[in-house]
């Protein structure tokens, strides 16, 4: 039962961390160090995501314009839209850091392993699914801020240290993983349980850390039920808005069926690796834990729904899924 309510494990996780955030913020002199180590774990995960992703296959799946374009086009236009709007009509009603959220949700890019193993799962491209992946984070890192700067106005106004801690914190690691990976990718493969271990672990400190600046101050105080229960809702309409039109633009695109399977999952899904430690960046501590709450919630969401569908959409006739 509670794999079927949970099929993905990292669920659990995400939901333990926020619940030790909660119970257990960092305070005090312990807020340097807990974000120290957090900088740290991000410098090294985009380190290991630099030797991972094999420059060939790069190459290789550019070729595939019409998936891989389709897929930044869906990412990062129909979503940051979709989170635009989201944003202004929940402004009405939520506070302007949690409103401010779902923008932000709309603007990052997609999972990697989460989007290629449930495209592997349902009968999709694997190959393409890495390099969409890959290339919408690789874009992110640079578009993320830029688009965000640009639909938030006055609310995302980006500054140089800004700019320069993005660079240095999540480009340069990959970048220095890139020219490591001709000696270290070959230890990474053999190692993948402990890479993703470490993966999940760098999710979680990250997210620990800026939850629990939310929760110092006092994020349970500011948030009533009724604007929690609103959260929940509008994500869970963003859900069907992000999957069904994914699905459907999959189709105006008259990608062969694996493909369009490979564009579902790596449009409509948001990486919360990218997300935790690119809200670092662009905000306060007591912001950023509010501003991440959306994407907590997706990401959470999008794990358990992609584990259910992708096996319909592996066992179904084509075009009977989603259509």
């Amino acid at each position: 039962m509670f794999t079927r309510i949970f099929p993905d494990r990292f669920v659990p996780v995400l939901l333990a961390t926020i619940l030790l955030a909660s119970l257990v913020p960092v305070r005090g002199v312990a807020v340097p160090v807990a974000q120290g180590v957090s900088t740290a774990a991000i410098v090294f995960l985009f380190f290991l995501n630099g030797v991972r992703l094999p420059r060939d296959e790069v190459l290789h799946g550019i070729r595939n314009w019409k998936l891989q374009g389709g897929a930044l086009l869906f990412c990062f236009g129909a979503m940051a839209l979709l989170g635009l709007g989201a944003r202004l009509i929940a402004g009405h009603v939520l506070p302007v850091p949690l409103a401010l959220g779902f923008l932000f949700l709309g603007i990052v890019p997609s999972t990697v392993q989460s989007a290629t193993s449930a495209s592997s799962l349902a009968g999709g491209n694997v190959a393409a699914s890495v390099v969409a992946a890959a290339l919408i984070n690789l874009t992110g890192v640079l578009v993320s801020p830029l688009l965000f700067a640009l639909l938030a106005g006055s609310a995302g106004e980006i500054h140089g240290a800004a700019v320069l801690r993005i660079v240095a914190i999540l480009l340069l690691p990959f970048i220095a993983g890139q020219i490591a990976q001709k000696w270290l990718r070959p230890w990474v493969l053999a190692h993948k349980g402990l890479v993703t271990l470490m993966d999940r672990s760098t999710i979680a400190i990250a997210v620990y850390v800026a939850f629990s600046a939310a929760v110092v101050a006092g994020i349970w105080h500011l948030l009533d039920t009724r604007e929690i229960g609103i959260v929940f809702v509008a994500v869970g309409v963003m859900l069907m808005l992000s999957f069904g039109g994914a699905w459907t633009f999959g189709g105006l695109l008259r990608l062969a069926r694996p493909d369009r399977i490979s564009l579902l999952f790596a449009g409509a899904q948001k990486s919360i690796a990218v997300g935790a430690p690119l809200a670092a960046t662009l905000f306060p501590p007591a912001i950023a834990g509010m501003v991440l709450v959306p994407i907590l919630v997706y990401h959470m969401a999008q794990l358990i729904l992609s584990a259910w569908i992708a096996p319909v959409l592996n066992r179904s006739p084509q075009g009977v899924v989603l259509e």
